[in-house]
């Protein structure tokens, strides 16, 4: 099953999306939309994070690499990667605590001026022992950019609750 849910305002939950552990599947996907890179975004996270490497902040140096221009930071698109997953609603309401990340690999190059977007799928859902209104969900995460290209990926794990009795 692969549903595309969307918000339109950030910060808005869209209350019919939210999904609780009993209400997953294993296999359930989400598509977010589409967010586009740009100057602004590479500039203010060379600025807050302090990585001012100059394949993100020197066109003249990035010319000279096999990219050719400037990227995007690797764990800045996770940080968007985090909004666009956010804005698909399903789980605003019914998170409990992010856990973590595992297995998250950096596979193709981010540019300014690239869309991605976030294909999500649930591939693990686990209640809990010791806690029956709650369980632990896995998901695998990929960033895609705008010719479906896997830019990064990896499983999310969230702690959920589940439908109050």
């Amino acid at each position: 099953m692969n549903q595309t849910l969307t918000t339109h305002l950030l910060g808005t939950t869209n209350q019919s999306a939210v999904r609780y552990l009993e209400e997953l599947d294993l296999g359930q996907q989400w598509t977010s939309a589409g967010r586009t890179v740009t100057e602004f975004d590479v500039v203010t996270f060379a600025t807050w994070s302090g990585d001012m490497h100059p394949l993100h902040t020197n066109e003249e140096y990035a010319k000279t690499t096999e990219f050719g221009t400037r990227l995007f930071h690797g764990p800045g698109a996770l940080s968007i990667a985090f909004g666009l997953e956010m804005a698909l609603g399903w789980k605003n309401g019914s998170a409990i605590a992010f856990l973590g990340i595992d297995n998250w690999n950096l596979r193709a190059p981010i540019r300014i001026g690239d869309t991605i977007s976030v294909r999500e799928e649930v591939i693990g859902i686990k209640p809990s022992a010791s806690k029956s209104d709650r369980g632990v969900v896995t998901t695998r995460v990929q960033i895609l950019n705008q010719d479906g290209v896997i830019c990064q990926e990896g499983d999310w794990i969230v702690l959920l609750s589940r439908r109050a009795v």
